[in-house]
């Protein structure tokens, strides 16, 4: 169910992750009896932190970017996810169209297009990249790094489905967050499979949401192996409607991070751990993972936030939905830099991941920043050969692994939300 590649963090196992590790008969058949009940997203990837005492999920993306940072050994998973993936949706399909960010002339981006082209072209469909862009208004071919190159094409929509011209697809992949609004091309879909739905975009979505039901389902989880849901768990709390240019907003905001830090600090207690807590401000509604601001201590919080409203135009007009989520710290390190696992998964399957690293950022800060890189992970040697200083027939454990499981509890609770959340679900009397 999920790759053994190999994690930078590279010393003994702890005691969550050995736990993990003893329970993966019960963990698999748990996971398996819930995607029964329950629809895996189409995609998503989920940004994990391990503290060593503390394994968690701070952010789940519904409409992952990146997956050119996937390496060519991962392809077949992806692929055959992907094949799993369109089988259950549309298994007549044929034709693909995937409609990108309409900020389109970033390479990364364009890359992570083209590689979510090849995936669907080697599942077996004609694909094609669509563009609502008002600015797209012809097809557009953009050469790429590496000697591929992308053609975006103008969107239509006839006889109430979306086109491009000579493509009239029966499935439509939005790799689009739209967190400026839904627009009205794409409502009202009726004839094709819009994936993911409109109410997993950031004009309904809510990061507190999100994290209410995982901590829900972490509860299930830890009782399932016997461990805290602390654990697995980031704290969090809701600020709501809070506006940081007034005197009240601010005092409203620090006290609420002041009850956070407080509670965190009491579990910190509670384990014996020494490191200093921390929380990060969030906005509720918006994708970007990126903290507004990291807090350690709230005496500090008022220039804190003078200076994260200079930096951040959204910050200084008005009011703001605010999410408060406990700091989780990352032992993880590639070339001296401060690392963070993301974990990309389509349907219910872990296809692979990679390494978020900053060399300017510290182990309690954000990482999703300019100056983030990406390392690609590989997949781990084979286990059927001799390795130096393990006793024949072990193997190095899979610590990949325990960080697939915590993606997929957040893919889990996605899951839960989108169908919590779904305006045009069935009532039951």
């Amino acid at each position: 169910m999920v790759p053994h590649l190999v994690t930078a963090l590279t010393g003994p196992i702890n005691e969550l992750e050995q736990r993990i590790l003893d329970s993966m008969p019960a963990i698999e058949r748990w996971f398996r009896l819930e995607w029964m009940e329950h629809t895996p997203l189409f995609y998503s990837s989920v940004d994990v932190r391990n503290a060593g005492f503390k394994l968690a999920p701070v952010d789940t993306d519904l409409y992952p970017t990146g997956w050119n940072n996937l390496t060519a050994p991962m392809l077949p998973l992806a692929v055959q996810a992907a094949m799993a993936a369109i089988e259950k949706i549309c298994p007549e399909a044929r034709n693909l169209l995937i409609i990108p960010d309409n900020h389109t002339r970033n390479t990364f981006y364009l890359s992570n297009l083209a590689q979510l082209r090849t995936v669907f072209h080697m599942a077996g469909l004609n694909v094609r990249l669509g563009s609502i862009s008002p600015d797209v208004k012809k097809p557009a071919t953009i050469e790429l790094p590496g000697g591929t190159s992308i053609t975006l094409e103008p969107v239509v929509r006839a006889k109430g489905r979306l086109v491009v011209k000579d493509f009239d697809p029966c499935t439509i992949l939005l790799n689009n967050d739209l967190s400026t609004g839904v627009p009205g091309i794409l409502e009202d879909l009726h004839e094709q499979f819009l994936l993911p739905p409109l109410h997993a975009s950031w004009a309904t979505r809510r990061k507190s949401t999100h994290f209410r039901i995982y901590e829900e389902v972490a509860k299930r989880f830890g009782k399932l192996i016997g461990v805290d849901p602390w654990l697995i768990n980031p704290m969090f709390d809701r600020c709501g409607n809070v506006n940081l240019a007034t005197a009240e907003g601010v005092q409203a905001l620090t006290a609420q991070v002041d009850a956070l830090l407080a509670r965190v600090r009491k579990k910190y207690k509670e384990y014996g751990i020494k490191e200093k807590p921390f929380a990060v401000v969030k906005a509720d509604n918006r994708g970007s993972s990126a903290g507004l601001m990291t807090v350690r201590d709230t005496k500090d919080m008022a220039g804190m936030i003078q200076k994260a409203r200079a930096a951040n135009t959204q910050l200084a007009s008005g009011e703001q939905e605010l999410i408060i989520q406990e700091g989780v710290l990352t032992n993880e390190r590639i070339n001296d830099a401060v690392a963070e696992p993301v974990v990309y998964m389509m349907d219910r399957y872990v296809v692979g991941g990679f390494y978020r690293i900053h060399a300017d950022r510290g182990v309690d800060e954000d990482l999703s920043a300019p100056g983030a890189a990406f390392v690609p992970l590989a997949f781990a040697d084979s286990t059927h050969l001799p390795q130096p200083g393990i006793r024949p027939g072990a193997s190095a454990p899979n610590r990949f692994y325990m960080y697939g499981v915590i993606g997929r509890l957040a893919m889990l609770a996605a899951s839960y939300e989108l169908e919590a959340t779904d305006p045009d679900a069935e009532q039951y009397e």
